[in-house]
């Protein structure tokens, strides 16, 4: 289809305001644009067509099955968009006096309190705007945490090598070294390679738990006590409490703070669909050092400043009515409801794996958690189709393609992350789908190396966009 560029007409548009009724005054010279501005000029009718024919074009988690794994493309229930609109929480102003917002306040004081029981953490800022903002957030509270101590020899980071990329990234923009470790063959932490990695610089660990392959650490609690003893901190990357919630807390598997993503766990718009919102929570040691704004209080709610607080992470508040939805789903479902969710989550991730295995080689073929990891690096080896062909050809069946090449650890790795909104029908016919793709892979695969054929956009030239991006329309 044409940019809206090219749909461009001059002089097309649609006026609906008035003249202007005040006097005009414009800039200075000096601070007026020399070039006009490029917008399209298109009637609300062409408009209108235009973004309708993306739509019709995309593919989200109201068309189909949308397994990324890690990301929980979960379905996001209506009620949590109703209550969102509602006037009394569209129509504030975030510099009202605070005797005019008690409701908006209690909403963002129950859902801290919520995060805390389901979490176990003791406080929980809800200011950081995404997960890697909530990252960075709790990665400058270890910081705090050690210079405020006068411990300025604690510098390094420890990840494992199945980290969650943006895990090296925060540690790295925060300030600190990272040390990467490698995983044992079961896809968990090397204890041994972790104990010599620690060490009087050692400012804490990043880790998930369930891990980035889809397993619970039996471990983890030696991992986080050796962390402990060399006197570091453990931070806790949120993307997969899918997987546990209301199960068992990452407060007590020794966990000093966390990120919560908000926009996966708890059902609300994830990525273009709207904006996210990553709660920065700790335990009680880290609490004065939190960032932003927080509420206090039981009948009249009121902002505090922690003591000692890194500062902002983002104006305000965070993104409020995130935060509404969020709340919306932990009060529907309540104390019953989550944990539910977590177990329908696990469920459908295993009985996935189980129904695929006569088939495809699983990285790991442990019970899963919430995701599994396959390999097509045998599939390769016979056939010649890679995991990004059998990605492809999933499009051709309206099915959105699991992670592809995640965990590096893995060769050819695909993840697939079900989540607890699928039914058994769905989950059926997904599995369905890859299984004819992998005889396709046998009896006809370069036809499968073609795919998508059927979609607006064929495959890509991804290596060349890489390196020769086009990001500016050409006049």
């Amino acid at each position: 289809m044409s940019l809206i560029f090219e749909k461009s007409i001059t002089g097309r548009g649609l006026t609906l305001f008035e003249a202007c009724d005040v006097p005009v005054v414009k800039l200075p010279e000096d601070q007026s644009r020399k070039i006009a501005l490029h917008l399209p000029e298109l009637s609300e009718n062409d408009m209108s067509r235009h973004y309708t024919e993306l739509e019709k074009k995309t593919h989200g988690v109201n068309d189909g099955f949308y397994p990324l794994g890690s990301c929980t493309m979960k379905y996001n229930p209506r009620i949590n968009e109703e209550i969102a609109g509602l006037p009394g929480f569209t129509s504030v102003h975030p510099l009202q006096p605070e005797v005019s917002i008690q409701g908006c306040l209690e909403v963002l004081k129950t859902t801290e309190n919520c995060l805390c029981e389901i979490t176990g953490m003791n406080a929980f800022s809800l200011q950081p705007a995404a997960g890697a903002h909530g990252e960075f957030a709790g990665l400058m509270l270890i910081k705090a945490y050690h210079e405020d101590r006068g411990d300025l020899k604690r510098t390094k980071i420890i990840v494992p090598d199945s980290a969650h990329g943006t895990n090296p990234a925060s540690a790295t923009m925060a300030g600190f070294e990272v040390i990467s470790i490698a995983s044992m063959a079961d896809g968990c932490v090397d204890l041994e390679k972790l104990k010599v990695a620690v060490g009087e610089d050692t400012a804490g660990l990043m880790l998930t738990n369930p891990n980035t392959v889809g397993l619970f650490d039996k471990n983890i609690l030696e991992i986080t006590k050796i962390i402990h003893q060399a006197g570091g901190l453990n931070y806790y990357d949120g993307a997969n409490l899918n997987a546990i919630m209301g199960i068992v807390r990452p407060g007590d598997m020794g966990f000093d703070v966390i990120h919560v993503n908000l926009h996966k766990t708890f059902s609300t718009p994830h990525g273009g669909g709207g904006p996210g919102s990553g709660p920065v929570g700790c335990k009680s040691l880290l609490e004065e050092f939190l960032p932003g704004l927080m509420v206090t209080g039981k009948e009249y709610f009121q902002f505090c400043k922690p003591e000692k607080s890194i500062g902002n992470t983002k104006s305000f508040y965070g993104n409020f009515l995130v935060v509404v939805k969020a709340l919306t789903y932990m009060l529907t479902l309540g104390k019953e409801g989550i944990p539910e969710a977590s177990r329908h989550a696990v469920l459908n991730a295993n009985y996935m794996m189980a129904e695929l295995a006569d088939c495809y080689d699983m990285a790991y073929k442990e019970t899963c958690m919430h995701e599994f990891v396959m390999s097509l690096a045998q599939l390769k080896k016979e056939t010649g189709i890679s995991a990004m062909d059998i990605a492809k050809g999933l499009l051709d069946n309206d099915i959105h393609p699991p992670t592809m090449y995640f965990p590096l650890i893995v060769e050819e790795a695909l993840m697939v992350e079900p989540t607890e909104t699928e039914s058994k029908e769905v989950l059926d016919h997904a599995v369905s789908i890859l299984k004819c793709l992998h005889t396709q892979a046998h009896e006809n695969a370069e036809a499968l190396q073609q795919a998508p054929i059927k979609k607006a956009v064929r495959r890509l030239d991804e290596l060349n966009a890489a390196r020769n991006p086009k990001l500016r329309y050409s006049f």
